[in-house]
């Protein structure tokens, strides 16, 4: 782990500071709009604001990163990500600020495709998991650090702002001074919705619920703890409490899901969320002692519905169609992040803050009902599944080119499908394949004559960890 850090440390520490803007950012926008009594609808506005730019983010950074190379792609978005930060202390218009907000949204997301498109092309397939673990405990401990940093300082002056746009300043140092080649261009894989809203189903609704609840964290819990009667000092403490549960649940989060049914895990989560929220949602006040244990709580398992929803989809689709698939998880997740905000603003504003956790309880209460696993039939699960479980980021704090650091997905099959062009193409016969009832998570059979002369790519084995995967080995 210490050789994985050092070679990458350069990537690490880009993504530390850009998680450590990305959430004091967040944060601060919902306490200065808190402190100037402005209703949660518009925070909840500037949360989805953000999350629409992260999904538009996805198409435009393809085709910028394909136009000037990674580098420079990198470098333009940093700065304008920069100056739409410092634009929030300039411009006092509020909807100026949600066009601020939707830029630093696609910015990011330029530069999450960047940073993990470079890790890819240089882990080798025996680092990869281990590469991906440091990514992601470099990400969680950025947001949790933003929202300390309010500990230290509790005035809601422009100094945050400035100190924001230093960190966005900081991410661009590390990836301009490298002196390694810059990874091959790569272009937008299929989203293919229908097919996987047929394939799996059930795991895309867990994704949207998980976006609606997550989305409305970010953007009104600060909102919520303050009208609490929680200091800026420990709204911030409360943040990153709950935010560092999100890392926390990572790991005996994976040891229960590769030893137990997934739909079931999923369901007895979201039953479980109902009832750990349930006691913010009906008391308006709650002791601080209260907040800070039950918060915690909530967020131990509201962080838990997107890695499990990843982990249940990804035994059901083939590895040639895992980069598709993660596009379609990361569309799926921004649609509710962005509704979410907006949805428990408007509650918030007209019944309480309370509102904040009783459309979290809502939420979770109608996936509980959603999720069936008895519709599961598993009859046509990928080859080895259930595949080993692999901690994945809460939220949008990635692009679809983070399935690459799967270690369970052969690189050169990633590659090549993120190599093909996004032209359109004659499609192909239509091969005769029975429609799946829209309500199971099954994969759909292969042809005989597939399955005997197609070779199957080779998959880790979860009972000892063995991978097979090719990949490509560059010095950093």
């Amino acid at each position: 782990m210490r050789q994985i850090w050092k070679s990458f440390r350069a990537l690490y520490f880009a993504s530390l500071m850009m998680l450590i803007g990305s959430g004091l950012l967040s944060t601060y926008l919902a306490l200065r709009l808190a402190a100037d009594q402005v209703d949660g609808l518009w925070v909840g506005a500037l949360m989805a604001a953000n999350y629409i730019g992260l999904a538009l983010g996805g198409k435009i950074g393809h085709r910028l990163i394909g136009r000037v190379g990674h580098i420079r792609a990198y470098a333009t978005c940093a700065g304008i990500v920069g100056a739409a930060v410092l634009g929030h202390g300039l411009i006092d218009y509020l909807p100026a600020w949600i066009f601020l907000r939707m830029i630093v949204g696609l910015g990011m997301m330029c530069q999450y495709m960047v940073i993990e498109s470079w890790l890819n092309e240089q882990a080798s397939p025996k680092q990869r998991g281990l590469v991906f673990s440091a990514y992601m405990i470099a990400s969680y401990l950025g947001l949790v650090l933003g929202q300390l940093i309010l500990v230290i300082h509790p005035q809601l002056g422009l100094e945050l702002l400035m100190l924001v746009a230093l960190c966005f300043t900081l991410c661009l140092v590390p990836v301009a001074m490298t002196r390694s080649i810059h990874p091959a261009p790569m272009h937008p894989a299929p989203l293919e919705p229908a097919f996987f809203m047929r394939r799996v189903p059930q795991s895309l609704t867990t994704v949207f619920s998980a976006g609606l609840i997550i989305g409305s964290f970010y953007g009104l819990a600060p909102l919520y703890a303050a009208q609490q009667g929680l200091t800026t000092e420990h709204v911030g403490l409360f943040m990153g409490f709950c935010i560092g549960a999100g890392l926390l649940v990572q790991w005996p989060l994976g040891w229960l899901s590769d030893r137990y049914d997934r739909p079931r895990l999923i369901r007895g989560v979201a039953g479980l969320l109902v009832l750990a929220s349930l006691p913010l949602a009906i008391f308006p006040d709650v002791p601080i002692q209260v907040l800070f244990s039950v918060g915690f709580a909530a967020s131990l398992l509201q962080f838990s519905l997107y890695p499990l929803a990843v982990a249940f989809s990804n035994d059901h689709v083939e590895a040639e169609r895992r980069v598709s698939l993660t596009a379609m998880l990361l569309m799926t997740y921004g649609v509710g992040a962005s509704i979410g905000p907006l949805a428990s603003g408007v509650l918030m504003k007209m019944f309480g803050s309370n509102m904040l956790y009783a459309f979290v309880c809502f939420t979770a209460l109608i996936l509980t009902l959603s999720i069936r696993p008895k519709a599961v039939t598993n009859l046509h699960q990928v080859e080895d599944a259930p595949l080993h479980h692999i901690a994945m980021p809460d939220s949008m704090s990635s692009s679809p080119l983070v399935v690459a650091l799967d270690p369970r997905v052969d690189e050169q099959v990633v590659q090549d499908q993120m190599q093909t062009t996004t032209d359109p193409a004659p499609e192909p016969e239509a091969q005769p394949d029975p429609e799946p009832p829209l309500d199971t998570d099954y994969m759909a059979p292969a042809t005989s004559e597939e399955a005997s002369t197609e070779p199957q790519p080779a998959r880790p084995n979860p009972a000892n960890g063995v991978t097979n995967d090719v990949g490509i080995d560059r010095p950093m």
